[in-house]
């Protein structure tokens, strides 16, 4: 019989792909999902869904029971200037109070789901690889420093004993989008509508599905307290605007703005979502992010841990299509090659 393996997160985008993944694999898998939650990401896979918080370490007895291997990636991503409480609650000491339970039901191996963003932001010409540090004093972002604290709670747990691997993601894109991420509104956007606003920036982008492979070779591969960052191809929005009109069949129009134009917008546009309460997405951060220096090394996950992420094309590709036949009613104007 399989050992069980555990997800935290697992209603997520990288938690639902990586739960296929594991089942593809023929893991037995355990899914934690808050109670009440939402698990329609997970609908008809053969999975044991049990409720948990990671805020009550009193719900995380019955979880971690029997469970050899866990990935934890439950947490809370946000764009957004200023600090949020519930963010550093979720991310920081729910991922302390995992460690705890970790311990105490003896697991062999956790694998902690940080952030490219967590590590040090280094000037343009600097390569990001795994040796720049994590950085909890990050002015980019709250979402940033709460990542890098809770990546070094693991790092201390591993001193104290812990075997526990880490990786960084970079831009996340790909199917199995139930949860509508950042990047998904975008791409939902540039097929349903025929005109789009572009900022004029570049990031490293890559498949959630080679996310969760990596995963599970981190897991099975990677070095004890080691980081291994999770990336993809180097794009400009441009470029993966037309990627995704070309997938599409939909040729609409599109404006690039200056980055300082669209930085003092940004700015308005962020007062804008708090007082309407509406998830924010064109903010001075996410700004930040595709301005900054993206130059990112997966060389060491290729070479330990013999990962190889797929053409963004295929990626581009499969992420329209499983737009068009899930969320037909915001893709409807797509028509697939």
């Amino acid at each position: 019989m399989n050992d069980l393996v555990l997800v935290t997160g697992a209603t997520g985008h990288v938690g639902n792909t990586l739960v296929r993944e594991l089942l593809a694999c023929q893991k037995t898998v355990r899914a934690m999902v808050l109670p009440g939650e939402d698990t329609s990401a997970l609908k008809d896979l053969p999975v044991e869904i049990v409720p948990g918080d990671v805020l009550k370490p009193e719900t995380l007895g019955p979880v971690f029971e029997g469970v050899k291997y866990v990935y934890h990636l439950a947490g809370i991503i946000s764009i957004m200037p200023g600090p949020d409480d519930l963010m550093r609650k979720v991310n920081v000491t729910g991922t302390q109070n995992v460690i705890l339970a970790a311990r105490q039901a003896g697991i062999r191996r956790l694998v902690y789901t940080s952030s490219i963003h967590a590590l040090g932001r280094p000037p343009l010409g600097v390569v990001i690889d795994e040796t720049l540090p994590f950085d909890p004093q990050c002015p980019a972002g709250d979402y940033d420093r709460t990542k890098a604290e809770a990546t070094l709670a693991v790092l201390e747990a591993v001193r104290d004993g812990l075997d526990a691997v880490i990786v960084c993601p970079t831009g996340i894109i790909g199917p199995y989008d139930y949860r509508d991420s950042e990047m998904g509104q975008l791409f939902s956007g540039w097929m349903r509508d025929r005109f789009s606003l572009l900022v004029d920036g570049i990031f490293n982008f890559v498949d959630v599905r080679d996310i969760a492979t990596g995963h599970i070779l981190a897991c099975e591969k990677g070095r004890r307290g080691e980081t291994y960052i999770l990336g993809g191809e180097r794009v400009s929005l441009a470029r993966l605007w037309v990627m995704v009109r070309e997938a599409s069949g939909i040729y609409s129009q599109t404006v690039i703005i200056p980055f300082r134009l669209a930085k003092m917008a940004a700015r308005a546009a962020a007062v804008w979502y708090r007082l309407s309460r509406t998830r924010g997405r064109f903010t001075p951060y996410s700004l930040e992010t595709v301005n900054d220096n993206s130059d990112i090394s997966i060389a060491k996950a290729q070479r330990e841990l013999g990962y190889s992420p797929r053409p963004l094309w295929e990626t581009i590709r499969d992420t329209v299509r499983w737009w068009k036949e899930n969320n037909f009613d915001k893709c409807a104007l797509i028509k697939i090659n």
